[in-house]
């Protein structure tokens, strides 16, 4: 680089000041037949919970150690170089809290030019450079791994992956073009695209290594040892095989493979986001421009895509969502108590014992490893629990996800009874029955009257009164709402309902069992539905109500699609059950008035036992069958598309509004972090709150944006 290209990067960093440097701390190491290899550390100087990233000041000082490498390298000095990093971690990826206050195009293209500069290095070194994955390798992580001449990762190896599409930007350190030319076309469309929309989910070691991202597999005991001596046979010539490489353009059937691949990942965006995120679509765009480019000129669309993303609302709400949201607030539940007053819970009882009281039992004995106990009105329905729960963990251990003996552990700590004075010696009970209010009073008189004074009662309601439910209980202070999502085991909100009345102790056990049950605990004011499916049934009633009014069904339920929610309203009223939703709506009704459409429509499908307006026909569309359609009643006031999303959004602007006026949590954040984490809402709108200010719903119903900055 020029001297003054370097100063340019120099300003950049000085905008970062507080980064956490990874430096770049060298070794040599003499091989087996005496050639010297330069090893490369990438080290932040702190233990595993503070993750190696790349920031500019990162990536100036690793700039500088490969330029003096290089010159190493020229006068003979090294016969190799390898870059490894600090135990669990290879590099984690850019430095996203630092990346974000670049706030500027220039520094946007500064950044990925910075990027581009070090791993040219690390592709034309002089000398062979190897890349040995020990551990986290994301991102910009493993962009430098593939910049590298060759590849090998540990089996211990966790967090392997391109995630950019799904916080907002492209593999644009070379990711797009290098993976493809190693794995096929296909394993990198699963890498940077399928991977990243369904839930940013990573490879291990063992799959790295299958796709042919590394050349070789060793165990984390002795893996630098052995990468070492690795490295050292194939500077001795040893054959370094790689049946999954291919060129884009090396035949035709590799071309049809390259448009093929392309082609399947487009679909998948389109089911998955409908599009309205920018981020995979633009990925797709480099990786099908890449087949018939130079590295080089590959580098340039990068470093510009990655200017243009950088300033975008998706890219900023990204990472809002992600960094300030999820990995930050969710580890200090805003209004959480002191967590020393949490008491320990030994024991377990859920009454009930159908298919949500199950996955409740099957969470708390597996995750906190104590005895659970189910009970219900007879053997029958006990016995029938009991057995759901034993075939769930028979799948998991089919599946080699628990070993036999978690397994047999895991079934001997549930057992089950027709008796509540089961409960007599529990910690903590939890309420799994039926969706009404007179039956939940009524288990909760029988629960208190054999519990101890201490013993935690929840309820997993999902929208009636936690207040009403304990109004006739001796000790109210010890009942909280433990608002679980469904499916319990996948679904990582949890939502803690408190009353008035609700004391210190029992809440602070209560967020003390969410973290023991691996779930991200919000506290919620126990208004009716509390966050999530009030806001849900809020926008379900917006459509349903246009649907009633006259609106054609594909308008109703296109209208969102701009978005890009996880799925339509009518798709989503069909996965709830339109009988939950219906109540949950009249619930709704009763505590807000007419802001929640109760549908007339919805009961008669109800009454006719349709559980979905759609149905598939013989060409793979949908529609609403006739016979379905003959049922139901419409009025004649039509809404466009554009008008229902106008509305909608509003609505939910709204909604939201009055819900934090009336202290329902803490601040947006918690809106938005209940949405991503219970919803499955779109990380690019940052939840929710962002999207509602980006558009000027905010604004138009509240006269305020939820977020000032």
């Amino acid at each position: 680089m020029s001297s003054s290209t370097i100063e340019n990067f120099a300003s950049l960093a000085s905008l970062v000041p507080d980064e956490i440097i990874t430096h770049s701390l060298l070794e040599d190491v003499v091989l087996p037949g005496g050639t010297t290899l330069a090893l490369l550390t990438l080290d932040n100087g702190f233990d595993h919970t503070k993750p190696t990233t790349l920031g500019p000041n990162t990536l100036l000082e690793l700039h500088a150690a490969l330029t003096a490498q290089k010159a190493r390298a020229a006068a003979g000095e090294i016969a190799a170089l390898a870059v490894t990093g600090k135990p669990y971690f290879l590099v984690a990826g850019a430095d996203l809290n630092g990346v974000k206050n670049l706030a500027s195009p220039e520094h946007g293209a500064a950044m990925a030019t910075l990027g581009h500069a070090c791993y040219d290095l690390l592709a034309d070194l002089g000398v062979p450079t190897f890349a040995f994955i020990n551990g986290v390798a994301l991102g910009g992580g493993l962009e430098i791994a593939l910049a590298c001449s060759y590849r090998t990762v540990s089996t211990g190896a966790n967090g392997i992956g391109l995630p950019e599409a799904f916080i907002g930007l492209i593999p644009g350190w070379g990711g797009v073009y290098r993976l493809p030319r190693l794995t096929g076309p296909e394993a990198a469309m699963t890498v940077m695209i399928e991977n990243p929309l369904n839930n940013n989910r990573s490879l291990n070691g063992d799959a790295a290594f299958k796709l042919g991202i590394a050349d070789a597999l060793f165990e984390p005991a002795d893996f630098l040892e052995q990468s070492l001596l690795w490295a050292g046979s194939v500077l001795a010539g040893a054959e370094v095989a790689r049946p999954n490489a291919v060129e884009p353009n090396s035949s035709p059937e590799v071309a049809a493979r390259w448009a093929a691949a392309a082609a399947k990942a487009r679909a998948f965006v389109e089911a998955k986001t409908s599009n309205a995120a920018p981020a995979p679509a633009k990925v797709l765009e480099v990786f099908e421009a890449g087949a018939s480019i130079t590295q080089k000129e590959s580098a340039a669309l990068e470093i510009a895509a990655l200017t243009d993303m950088m300033q975008t609302d998706a890219f900023h709400n990204t990472v809002y969502a992600f960094l300030d949201l999820v990995q930050k607030r969710s580890k200090r539940p805003a209004g959480a108590p002191d967590p020393k007053l949490a008491r320990p819970v030994t024991k377990v009882g859920v009454v009930g014992a159908g298919l949500m009281a199950g996955q409740l039992a099957l969470l708390f004995a597996r995750n906190l490893k104590v005895p659970v106990v189910i009970t219900d009105i007879d053997q029958a329905r006990v016995d029938k629990g009991l057995a759901h729960i034993h075939s769930e963990v028979d799948k998991q251990l089919a599946k080699g996800r628990i070993s036999p003996d978690a397994a047999n552990r895991t079934k001997a700590l549930v057992t089950g009874s027709v008796s509540k004075q089961a409960f007599a010696d529990a910690d903590f009970v939890i309420e799994a029955v039926f969706e009404e209010l007179a039956v939940k009073k009524q288990v909760f008189a029988e629960v208190e009257a054999v519990v101890s004074p201490e013993c935690i009662l929840a309820t997993n309601t999902s929208s009636l009164s936690v207040t009403e439910m304990g109004r006739d209980l001796k000790n109210p202070e010890r009942l909280v709402g433990f608002h679980f999502f469904n499916p319990v085991a996948q679904m990582p909100l949890l939502e803690i309902a408190r009353t008035e009345k609700t004391g210190d102790t029992a809440l602070a056990t209560t967020f003390a069992l969410g973290k023991a049950l691996r779930k991200t605990s919000v506290l919620v004011a126990d208004e009716a539905a509390f966050v999530v499916n009030r806001i849900l049934l809020r926008l379900m009633g917006e459509i349903a109500n246009a649907f009633d009014d006259g609106t054609e069904a594909s308008v109703a339920d296109g209208a969102l699609r701009p978005m890009g929610l996880p799925m339509s309203p009518f798709t989503l009223l069909a996965m709830v059950g339109i009988p939950v939703a219906h109540h949950v709506s009249e619930s709704l009704h009763a505590a807000f008035g007419e802001r929640f459409h109760v549908s007339g429509n919805q009961q008669v499908l109800i009454d006719n036992g349709i559980k979905s307006l759609w149905a598939p026909t013989g060409d793979g569309g949908m529609e609403i069958p006739a016979s379905t359609l003959g049922l139901l009643e419409f009025g004649n006031t039509p809404s466009t598309s554009e008008e229902l999303l106008l509305r909608t959004q509003d609505a939910l602007a709204e909604e939201i509004g009055l819900m934090l006026a009336a202290g329902v949590v803490a601040g947006p954040e918690d809106i938005d972090l209940c949405m991503i984490l219970g919803a499955g809402w779109p990380m690019h709108l940052g939840g929710i709150t962002p999207y509602l200010d980006q558009v000027g719903a905010s604004e138009r119903v509240n006269g305020k944006k939820f977020h000032q900055h």
